[in-house]
């Protein structure tokens, strides 16, 4: 459903900027998809090579995977609300809660198993950890980098 608004969401936004068009709409779409199954493969792969025995599957990769839709979300909108400076205000803000989340809350109790209260721990599982922390807090940015601006910078050429 984050996924979804999203995608809608930054649809609304471009419309504002007046720089909608219907192809946009499967742009976002599917950058965000590609983002999303390179992520999720980065893990599998990560999780193999590190040789981590956790509980994990592709599909609880995936729903956390889907929670930095929800920061986007918030943030698209803070930018339409306050402009620009609210939109990276919101987005840094976000993208460090899930950070926090994912270190905390999320993954580290499935991946460290038992011993997910005493991080940091070396080795490849707390690797694995923090490198996925360290997407977490840049990967909602991209939307930026590709062309989706944050709402306030609307140019008028009339």
């Amino acid at each position: 459903m984050a996924f979804i608004t999203y995608v809608l969401l930054a649809g609304m936004a471009l419309g504002i900027q007046k720089r909608f068009s219907p192809e946009v709409l499967g742009l976002c779409a599917s950058t965000a998809l590609v983002w999303v199954v390179m992520e999720v493969l980065a893990l599998l792969l990560g999780i193999y090579l590190a040789t981590v025995r956790s509980d994990l599957s592709t599909f609880h990769l995936l729903a956390y995977s889907g929670y930095k839709y929800v920061g986007m979300i918030l943030s698209i909108l803070t930018g339409l609300l306050f402009g620009s400076d609210g939109y990276y205000v919101a987005l840094a803000w976000t993208s460090s809660a899930l950070m926090y989340f994912i270190v905390s809350l999320g993954l580290a109790p499935l991946l460290l198993g038992s011993a997910g209260d005493k991080l940091p721990l070396p080795g490849p599982a707390s690797a694995l950890l923090y490198s996925r922390c360290a997407l977490c807090e840049q990967q909602p940015w991209a939307p930026t980098a590709w062309g989706a601006r944050p709402p306030g910078n609307v140019s008028s050429s009339t």
